[in-house]
């Protein structure tokens, strides 16, 4: 954000003037010497100077107050600290109706008008563009076929104060005008009332701002469809709205959280695999027809995964960067300006540093290029077997391998490993040298390449995880687990004669986090309450899949409230006591993918059950799955939920 000599003699004006006076900044926009006429500005470069994009998310759009979802208080620090990393706009998830008095005037609190305009006013002295909108008062713009005439009077009334307010900021500043507007817990269902109600709080909000004075005539406005959802129909009906405003200062917005499976480890979908990247192919290119080819430029105002919800480990850490890689690119093919949400699971915003720096290498990177990736970040090496050459296969994007290391040793070519054409080996011997009689992890290797960030390749040694006999109640259930260097990918589960169980029963895969969970400093697998009350009385198969492929068989028998878990390789159960597999009854084929962990410590050494002598002395992010008819069938049916849940994402 360029900013004139004069407009900082102004400023020091202001300062001077407070500190006399002894009044309060409130009432004077910091900004209000900085207008830009915007008359020459082009919509698009607007939008592509704002990539890349962060949400300041469970904060100021908290229902309670700012630090009540588990954020600390916003500072000029954080906002410096995020501007540093490279960020050119943030967006300011806000919600007002609680900060709001009662009808017929709806008065917004002052005190909470000033806190924002402070952090609006940190944002633009960082050189940050900057959105802010009506948030979570989408939960009371639900009612609005039923409480019309307060919805739409409340909703006017905030953006008649939000644009007087603003009205002397310079065009950085944009106005969104609700965020993922719906009208019913159904998140797929497509009405006319619907689109009416949308068009009528969108045109409702463009006339407030274009007619509230100052820079708010030419100010640039973000309008969402229905959902904030890429349907093509709801793509459609917010062109005919922006079509009939014939306003050039109007950007459309949408989200993107992924292939529904894919996003929150379900239906066996545990890799970014070619059903994922379609889905996020045809929703760009959707998006960049209906918009952005006719002059409309289109901010994905949120992305990341549903998973994150629960657990940023939900999804497998090498399948997450190859998804992150793959949207910062073809975002940048279509023209689509991106935001990343963040609730405070990226950005550490106490101590200013990227809880994951591999995802935001990866992140950072797509700004001017591609990142490599490969078929697999880990290699598994099982105990006593006979260490072998293993392959994995590169995805260059034009770079070249440069180097691999083992931290700061540079391996040798011919020797160490291999590369013909995008097969990189890495040999027998440099295995075995690694290996010793610890479980986990062993090394990791770092492929550099010409261009981008680095891949890592974790070297694992374990051996077949063991699950023990154990017995509980419909309100939880954890199973004993030595899992010997290994981790949970994904969980089966179906009824004695076949029939999936729920939740989700369109998959025998249920999902991750929400059904079961691998705690691993516990060495347990527990399986929720959510996933125990819905089960009919009687025997459940399940069939835990790991990422080095194995594949281990657990029995439940539920009467009323009371499980009896029964293993199949429980060491210490009787023979009466061990599950045997069902005559016939093969594992379901996985996808074969080994995918990523980082080095962790091990915090399964001191409880893991029993063992042979070893102990697991590493742990990491791993995640297996297997992708079958079901999955496929799965798309269709969860098509029109895609954008499901969104609550879950919000509060902690």
């Amino acid at each position: 954000m360029k900013k004139l000599s004069l407009s900082a003699i102004a400023i020091v004006i202001v300062c001077v003037t407070i500190v006399l006076a002894g009044i309060g900044l409130s009432a004077q926009p910091l900004y209000a010497d900085k207008k830009k006429e915007g008359n020459e500005m082009n919509m698009q470069s607007y939008v592509d100077a704002m990539q890349p994009g962060w949400n300041l998310g469970n904060t100021f759009d908290a229902t309670g107050s700012e630090t009540s979802w588990g954020n600390p208080a916003t500072s000029k620090e954080l906002i410096d600290s995020l501007a540093s990393q490279g960020y050119r706009s943030i967006r300011i998830p806000i919600t007002w109706k609680h900060r709001m008095g009662d009808a017929p005037d709806y008065r917004i609190d002052a005190a909470f008008m000033d806190r924002i305009q402070a952090v609006v006013d940190w944002s633009l002295d960082a050189g940050l563009y900057v959105m802010i909108n009506l948030h979570h008062d989408s939960h009371w713009i639900f009612d609005m076929e039923s409480n019309h005439d307060d919805v739409l009077g409340r909703y006017k009334s905030a953006w008649v104060q939000i644009a007087d307010r603003f009205k002397d900021y310079p065009m950085e500043l944009m106005f969104e005008g609700i965020n993922e507007p719906r009208f019913s817990e159904d998140w797929g269902r497509d009405t006319e009332t619907y689109f009416v109600m949308l068009d009528e709080l969108n045109t409702s909000f463009h006339s407030i701002v274009r007619g509230s004075g100052g820079s708010n005539k030419l100010r640039p406005i973000v309008l969402s469809t229905l959902t904030a959802s890429s349907s093509q129909k709801r793509l459609n009906e917010l062109d005919k709205t922006i079509a009939k405003l014939d306003d050039k200062r109007i950007i459309a917005t949408v989200h993107y959280y992924g292939f529904y499976p894919f996003s929150v480890n379900l239906g066996g979908v545990t890799t970014f695999n070619e059903e994922a990247r379609n889905d996020l192919v045809q929703t760009f290119d959707r998006v960049h027809e209906t918009f952005v080819a006719k002059g409309i430029p289109v901010i994905v105002g949120e992305f990341g995964l549903l998973g994150f919800d629960k657990s940023v480990d939900t999804i497998e850490q090498g399948e997450k960067l190859k998804y992150f890689e793959y949207l910062g690119y073809y975002a940048k093919q279509k023209q689509l300006t991106t935001m990343l949400w963040d609730n405070g699971q990226h950005f550490d915003r106490r101590l200013f540093e990227w809880k994951d720096p591999e995802l935001y290498a990866v992140m950072k990177a797509s700004a001017n290029g591609r990142s490599s990736t490969a078929s697999a970040d880990q290699l598994f090496v099982k105990k006593d077997a006979e260490a072998a050459d293993q392959n994995v296969t590169l995805q260059l994007y034009g770079n070249t391998l440069t180097e691999l290391r083992q931290g700061d040793k540079v391996l040798a070519e011919g020797g160490d490993y291999e590369l013909t054409g995008d097969t990189l080996t890495i040999k027998a011997n440099l295995i075995k040298s690694l290996l010793t009689d610890d479980y986990g992890i062993m090394a990791s290797l770092t492929a550099v390449f010409s261009a981008g960030a680095d891949w890592h390749i974790h070297i694992i040694h374990y051996n077949t995880p063991i699950l023990k006999n154990t017995e509980g109640t419909s309100g939880g259930l954890s199973i004993p687990t030595a899992f010997k260097g290994d981790r949970l990918a994904t969980m089966e589960a179906v009824y004695a004669d076949g029939r999936n169980t729920g939740p989700n029963d369109w998959t025998p895969f249920k999902e991750m986090a929400h059904s079961y969970k691998p705690a691993y400093d516990l060495s347990a697998i527990t399986l929720t309450k959510e996933f125990l009350e819905q089960l009919s009385d009687g025997d459940v198969k399940l069939r835990m899949h790991f990422w080095s492929g194995e594949v281990i068989g657990y029995n439940l028998a539920k009467s009323g409230t009371a499980i009896v878990g029964v293993s199949s390789n429980d060491p210490e159960a009787t023979a009466e006591q061990v599950q045997p597999e069902a005559d016939g009854d093969e594992p379901s084929q996985a996808d074969g993918s080994t995918v990523a962990i980082e080095g962790e410590a091990s915090r399964e050494v001191a409880a893991a059950a029993e063992d042979d002598g070893d102990s697991d002395s590493a742990d990491g992010r791993m995640a297996a799955g297997a992708i079958g008819l079901v999955a496929v069938i799965a798309a269709g049916i969860i098509a029109g939920i895609l954008m499901h849940n969104r609550n879950r994402r919000k509060h902690k």
